[in-house]
């Protein structure tokens, strides 16, 4: 027998735990390791039969190029780096997924960065970023962490999605203000004297931008602005606010910073015997799927995240080819889904 028919059979029958390697495919194939390397990179100046031959190879016997060697000899990792502070809300979790169906269609990979890294692992930190990555979204729904604060790793092209950062880097976010003035002006035009607002965390840029919204089309109006309700975007939260707005009898609308929020007042609103949409109207922001289904359907601003996720893509990767590296905020429209849970408010007397 042969040295390589040997080591053929000796790859062909190898302990699970091992990885095939360049060389085992190169000893099977009855080829140079250089020629292997040539075939797996997609490189020319092999022969058609002899590429197809180490393809067979590869595939039968379970190879996978190095994709780290690969990388640091091309440059190029094609991988994103996300860098998330929760994944409980659902805004971000539509996000996260936009922004990897995105990517997917440009031929890239997510990979998920630890924030709590990016923010204290400093210099090495920021180097392993930069090895594993050709660029990084950073969904910063935190106003109250500074951007400042966050390592990023130094020659990555960024771009931020859901935050203020535009005079440093390229933004990416739902045109929040109009949404929420979208939702707060249907109310007044039903005819309600004032919208009472359950807002979202302090924390978050988006409900700090709905609120901010809300409160200055009120103004703008010429009508009373009543004191906001805050929760945390939970349906419990806004089970909570709902409670507080059933005992008023001057509540005839509301306007309600997240869906979910909104299902909780729905349910507040019922339990205390109050009729959506004939005593009270509600309006809610972000349009999730199940929104239709709420009792009533629920008229909602709807978030367009699978936009916000290409644009976040496309102009990241407009970074790393070099095509553009602006900064300022580029803003994703929004539109009022009108369903069952809104009216005019009931007759006076």
């Amino acid at each position: 027998m042969s040295t390589t028919d040997r080591t053929a059979l000796e790859v062909a029958g190898r302990p699970a735990t091992r990885r095939v390697s360049m060389a085992d495919v190169a000893a099977r194939a009855g080829v140079s390791a250089q020629t292997v390397s040539r075939v797996s990179n997609g490189y020319p100046g092999v022969l058609e039969e002899t590429r197809q031959q180490v393809l067979a190879v590869m595939a039968e016997l379970g190879y996978r190029p190095n994709s780290a060697a690969r990388a640091l000899k091309s440059g190029e990792f094609r991988a994103i780096g996300v860098i998330m502070f929760t994944l409980s809300s659902t805004g971000n979790m539509r996000t996260l997924e936009a922004i990897t169906t995105a990517a997917q269609a440009e031929g890239y990979a997510i990979t998920l960065l630890p924030p709590i890294a990016a923010l204290d692992a400093g210099a090495d930190g920021a180097r392993h970023a930069q090895h594993v990555v050709d660029a990084v979204v950073v969904v910063m729904e935190r106003h109250l962490l500074a951007l400042a604060d966050l390592v990023l790793p130094p020659g990555v092209p960024v771009v931020v999605a859901d935050s203020d950062a535009g005079d440093r880097y390229a933004v990416v976010d739902t045109d929040q203000d109009a949404g929420a003035r979208s939702a707060v002006q249907h109310l007044l035009g039903l005819g309600h004297r004032t919208v009472w607002h359950v807002a979202g965390p302090d924390e978050s840029f988006a409900a700090g931008r709905r609120a901010g919204a809300w409160e200055r089309t009120l103004r703008e109006s010429g009508v009373t602005v009543p004191p906001p309700l805050r929760g945390d975007w939970s349906a419990e939260s806004g089970y909570q606010a709902g409670l507080e707005l059933a005992a008023r009898a001057d509540c005839t609308a509301v306007f309600v910073a997240n869906d979910h929020m909104a299902l909780g007042v729905l349910r507040a609103l019922h339990d205390a015997g109050r009729r959506v949409p004939q005593d009270i109207s509600v309006v809610g922001f972000d349009d999730v799927p199940e929104a239709a289904s709420f009792l009533p359907p629920l008229t909602t601003v709807h978030q367009d995240f699978a936009e916000v996720g290409r644009r976040c893509v496309q102009r990241v990767l407009g970074q790393v080819r070099g095509h553009h590296a602006e900064r300022g905020t580029e803003l994703v429209p929004t539109r009022l889904v009108v369903r069952r849970s809104t009216a005019a408010p009931p007759a006076a007397g």
